[in-house]
This record gives structure tokens, C-alpha cells and sequence, in this order.
């Protein structure tokens, strides 16, 4: 079976409006719709960057004790946490540059 959720610790964590940290959290891979969706939102549109925002606010599935991990989650998260997402986003998804053209032959089926 496939593994589809991945655990993960921010280096420094979420502050919710309560002072509470939240820093332990499971991110499940992504699925086209997940990508493609975002490129629909005005905010998108507008500023391409925020594709990053929404887009981890549809895979993070668990942040400490949030009910909701919404794209002001992500908003608000300090650069370092949100390097950290995008890292390992695209550690679990496999997104890292291949080079296609070198690839033995068994993997191009």
C-alpha cells in the first residue's frame, strides 16, 4: 500500500491568536486538483506566488491542535516554516528536478 500521509515538525512553529504553538503536523501528497485549483483564485491571478499558500492549505490535513488549516495559516507562518512546507511538499511528491533524458529505460514506462 502506498503511503499518502507524511508526519512533520516546523522548525519553528504556527502562534495561533491564542499564543498557542502548533508544530507537529501531517501533510498528505497532492493531487492534480490540488494544483490546478488555485490557478482559478483571483489572489492567484493576481500575485502567482500565493499558488504556494493555497496550495498547502489544501494538503496540510493537521497543524498541533488547529480545527482548520486555513490560507491564513499559511499566511502567517514564519518564513522558515514555510520553506520548511515547500521543501517537503515537494520532498513527499516527488517533485525534485529529474532529468528525464538520462533515466534508464525500465523507468520511462
Amino acid at each position: 500500500m502506498i503511503q499518502t500521509e507524511f508526519e512533520f515538525t516546523l522548525p519553528k512553529g504556527y502562534v495561533d491568536n491564542d499564543g498557542n504553538l502548533h508544530r507537529k503536523g501531517v501533510m498528505r501528497l497532492s493531487r492534480a486538483i490540488d494544483e490546478i485549483t488555485p490557478m482559478r483564485d483571483p489572489r492567484v491571478k493576481s500575485n502567482p506566488a500565493y499558488a504556494t499558500v493555497i496550495i498547502l492549505s489544501r494538503v496540510i490535513t493537521k497543524l498541533g491542535g488547529l480545527e482548520e488549516i486555513s490560507s491564513i495559516v499559511i499566511e502567517n507562518l514564519f518564513a522558515s516554516d514555510l520553506s520548511y512546507l515547500q521543501k517537503f511538499y515537494r520532498q513527499i511528491n516527488e517533485l525534485e528536478d529529474t532529468d528525464w533524458n538520462n533515466l534508464p529505460e525500465e523507468n520511462l514506462e
